[in-house]
Order: C-alpha cells, then sequence, then structure tokens
C-alpha cells in the first residue's frame, strides 16, 4: 500500500453553506501532518499521503478539523489509492454510458451500507441503471443527473453516508492517485 489517500467532502463549495477555498482545504490537511496534499477541481476532493494511517483515521480527523477550524460540517468519505483504483477497474456501466458527466460513482462511508441499495435493483428504473461494488454504487442517467430519480432514490436510502462523483471526475482522481509519489 502506498499510503495515497483519497479524501472526498460531501457537499463542499455546493451552494452557499459550505463555501470552502482550496487553499484553506490544503492548509488544513496539511496542518494535520498529512503530505503531498493537492486539491483536485474545486469541489471537495482532496489528494494526500499518510502512511500507516487508516481510511477511517484519516476521515474523521479531515472532519473534526473542518469544524474546529473552519466551522462546516461536511461527511468526509476517505479511500485508498487502491480501492479508488478498483472502483475503477470493476465499474459494469463503461460499456453502456455514453457521457461521462451522466454516470456517476456513489461511495460509501461503508461497504456495509451497500445493502440499503439493494432494494433498488429490483426496481425497474429505465433508462437509469443501478450497478453495485464492494464501497460502490454505479449510476447511468441517461436523460441527465438533475433529471433523474435514481440519484435521489440513493440519497433517500443512504442520507450522508454516500457521497457522489461523475465519471470523469473519479478518472482524473484515479489518475492522480496511481501517479508516483
Amino acid at each position: 500500500m502506498t499510503g495515497r489517500l483519497v479524501a472526498l467532502l460531501r457537499g463542499i463549495n455546493v451552494g452557499r453553506a459550505k463555501r470552502v477555498a482550496m487553499a484553506d482545504l490544503r492548509s488544513l490537511v496539511s496542518g494535520l501532518g498529512y503530505r503531498d496534499v493537492a486539491t483536485v477541481l474545486n469541489s471537495g476532493n482532496v489528494l494526500f499521503t499518510a502512511p500507516g494511517v487508516a481510511s477511517g483515521e484519516a476521515a474523521a480527523a479531515i472532519e473534526g478539523a473542518l469544524v474546529a477550524r473552519l466551522g462546516i460540517r461536511a461527511r468526509v468519505t476517505v479511500l485508498t489509492a487502491e480501492e479508488l483504483a478498483a472502483a475503477v477497474a470493476d465499474n459494469p456501466l463503461c460499456g453502456l454510458a455514453t457521457d461521462p458527466s451522466r454516470l456517476l460513482v456513489a461511495f460509501l462511508q461503508s461497504a456495509a451500507d451497500r445493502s440499503r441499495l439493494e432494494p433498488l435493483l429490483a426496481e425497474d428504473g429505465s433508462p437509469e441503471v443501478l450497478a453495485l461494488g464492494g464501497r460502490v454504487a454505479y449510476l447511468w442517467c441517461p436523460a441527465g443527473v438533475l433529471a433523474g430519480r435514481l440519484p435521489e432514490a440513493v440519497g433517500r436510502a443512504l442520507g450522508d453516508a454516500v457521497t457522489t462523483r461523475n465519471w470523469a471526475t473519479v478518472a482524473k482522481l484515479h489518475t492522480l492517485a496511481a501517479a508516483p509519489e
């Protein structure tokens, strides 16, 4: 394991209430003692190196620092570079999806949360498609994310135990996380 981690902050820079400058976010994560900190895009995606630090420990530390230093509550999901690579490699919808902005990956706080999404598999949501991975759900929304009912259904089922990124963002994060340190 490389020690490279990817933090996905839920709701950061979405709406007016949780705006965080990416420079402040980098400073916050660096201030926790993590190295090689870089933000990706302007939406709460952070890559960093933390050898020997468990994903859950890093997520809790970042969540606590957001509240203590910036007064913002945001759920943080942290993945290892290996977990992100598996989510990319295992995506069963790549052959079906034609627009990366309409193919979503929902990262679950815990693999146990997957069971809360299983009832959605039995529903006919055509033309939308849901597929489940170990700690992720894949959502294909051909009419668009905002027009789709599937992202809303996943959100209702999981509440703040999920954060979603489109395929273009996931691919960019994967490329950066896989790069030599």
